[in-house]
Formats: C-alpha cells, sequence, structure tokens
C-alpha cells in the first residue's frame, strides 16, 4: 500500500505515519519504493518471522509447526 493510502487507515495525522513509517524502515521492517510521486511500502515477512521466532524462544516455547495426522 502507499503510505497515504496506509494513514487513510488511521486516525492520525500523515506526519505522525510518516515518523511511524521511519521507525519501520530503521528496524528493516519494511521497505519503501518510490512510485511515481507516491511511496510503496512492502512488509519483510522474513524479518517479522524471525523476530516472532525470537520473541517465542525467548519463553523457552519450541516454535515448531504441529504434525499433522499420518
Amino acid at each position: 500500500m502507499s503510505a497515504g493510502e496506509l494513514s487513510d487507515r488511521f486516525e492520525v495525522s500523515k506526519p505522525t505515519m510518516s515518523a511511524h513509517f521511519n521507525v519501520l524502515r530503521e528496524a528493516d521492517l519494511v521497505h519503501a519504493e518510490k512510485v511515481g510521486k507516491s511511496v510503496v511500502y512492502h512488509l519483510k515477512l522474513s524479518v517479522l518471522e524471525d523476530a516472532l521466532l525470537g520473541f517465542v524462544h525467548s519463553f523457552g516455547l519450541d516454535a515448531e509447526p504441529p504434525k499433522t495426522g499420518d
């Protein structure tokens, strides 16, 4: 989604959303791509997966997917 499309979904100002986008970019969670006059943001799922797995492991839990019936 573009920055404008994303900010329209939240009741905060566009400068506030821009600040949040900057934090997400600095954390390497999103990739920003200039398309014409818009900036399109892409979520980096592999980075998010790694962060979530680290969170799960911090509780000593195993994040292996459940086995399906044989």
